[in-house]
């Protein structure tokens, strides 16, 4: 058999006058004859804050064929692509004796499982979390080890919580106790993160020629592209033009939020780039991290949907209350409501990033077939900062998980537990993760 295609290295990437793009998976990084490898498991954690109104998120039955509750309404077209796991906790975000700041614990314990340190100065003390333990195993496969995302700008020295360092509450992701890895909240700067080649061009002359033009990523590197694309077969040109024509909305989308600044900013302090609308932001975030994960950018992610303790006022849903205050909403019904809406909004969101996921085919089914995502948060009542029963969920089919199922586990079975479980499945072994104890069982068993 006489063949013509030519074999791609797995890492070939787009270069052009400081833009750099790395590519999907594509058949013709295969070798000739070679059985087709087993795509890589993905792994991201989505943190929510505050909280959510429980009765309104946990469905009445266990098992598959579950209905699920209002929270989770806008996820029914995933239904089969996820699990809602109960009875997980924090226990190490209680008190223990440290008085209040259940937000900075919930943040700072979230992934990974340790008490930390109640200090507002730079003795800060908290674990590694299983994020970066992840990275640290099989980081180097990858272009970036890890990527840390957020849509919620915050300081990071002084008390933010009853004592407790901004710190904690800004970061999930700690690559060590005293070493919190807080998230890049402009989509901008993200995308260069992720598509430039870092320094730029060196040559004066050509810096000058990108900066006088404001070319495309896309257009800088479109000699590259029509290369590869002439060499692959006509799959791989569609996987190739999708992928890249991916690219390009998110980054038209990002050129029109810095052409069109905010002329008003009522609920927080906005970075230059970041869109007016919290909805089109959360939404580029999520763009950025399926881009990241579908062109091999990385496999290990977190993504904080609000910093912990967020007072964000949500006026696309007609608010003008601060979340943080809602949830403590003393049995209100109208401020028990006006929670429920920002936890659906949520969801909303999350949906739409798994649709993100789904959309996109490789090997053997789709990028979140590839994937396990959690999305959760380390308080379950924000009213009374409770850390037992905690809201999760966990979407995906990575690692060999069969989803589609309500799981409920012993009542304060450790969330470090699920997390044990999670690395095990993506190769990654670890003793123990914070306060775990064991690992989670009948995610992979139908």
């Amino acid at each position: 058999m006489f063949l013509t295609r030519k074999h791609l290295p797995r890492r070939t990437v787009l270069k052009g006058l400081g833009a750099f793009i790395a590519l999907p998976w594509l058949d013709a990084m295969r070798p000739a004859f070679a059985a087709p490898a087993p795509a890589p498991t993905r792994m991201a954690f989505v943190y929510i804050p505050n909280g959510v109104i429980m009765p309104a998120w946990t469905p009445v039955q266990d098992g598959p064929g579950f209905e699920l509750p209002r929270i989770l309404k806008p996820l029914e077209a995933h239904r089969d692509d996820l699990f809602v796991l109960s009875g997980l906790a924090h226990h190490n975000a209680d008190p223990l004796g440290d008085g209040p700041g259940d937000h900075a614990r919930a943040a700072a314990c979230f992934l990974t499982g340790v008490h930390p340190r109640k200090t507002a100065g730079a003795d800060i003390a908290a674990g590694v979390s299983a994020d970066q333990i992840a990275a640290a195993r099989i980081g180097g496969d990858t272009r970036f080890p890890s990527l840390e995302l957020g849509c919620e700008e915050s300081r990071t020295v002084g008390d933010c919580d009853s004592g407790y360092s901004c710190a904690y509450i800004n970061s999930v992701a700690w690559r060590g106790p005293a070493s919190p890895l807080p998230p890049q909240v402009n989509p901008r700067l993200v995308f260069e993160r992720l598509f430039g080649s870092g320094d730029g061009p060196r040559d004066p002359a050509a810096r000058a020629r990108r900066a006088a033009y404001r070319e495309s990523i896309l257009d800088l590197v479109q000699d590259d592209a029509r290369r590869i694309a002439r060499d692959v077969g006509p799959a791989d040109r569609r996987k190739l033009d999708e992928y890249l024509y991916a690219v390009r909305e998110i980054e038209k989308r990002i050129q029109n939020a810095a052409a069109n600044p905010p002329q008003f900013t009522p609920d927080i302090d906005r970075p230059a780039g970041v869109p007016l609308y919290f909805s089109e932001q959360l939404k580029l975030m999520y763009d950025l991290l399926a881009a990241a994960f579908q062109g091999g950018l990385t496999r290990v992610a977190t993504m904080m949907v609000g910093r912990e303790g967020s007072t964000r006022v949500y006026w696309e849903l007609d608010m003008s209350d601060p979340h943080h205050s809602l949830t403590h909403h003393q049995g209100d019904p109208e401020r028990i409501e006006k929670v429920t809406r920002i936890n659906c909004f949520h969801a909303e969101h999350l949906a739409y990033f798994l649709s993100r996921l789904k959309s996109v085919q490789e090997g053997d089914g789709t990028l979140l077939d590839h994937s396990m995502i959690v999305y959760a948060s380390a308080i379950a009542d924000g009213n009374r900062h409770t850390h037992a029963n905690l809201p999760v969920l966990l979407a995906g089919r990575g690692g060999g998980l069969k989803p589609g199922r309500h799981v409920g586990f012993p009542r304060g079975t450790p969330m470090t537990n699920l997390y044990v479980t999670m690395l095990d499945r993506m190769g990654v072994h670890a003793d123990t993760i914070g306060d775990s104890n064991g690992e989670v069982r009948g995610l992979t068993e139908l």
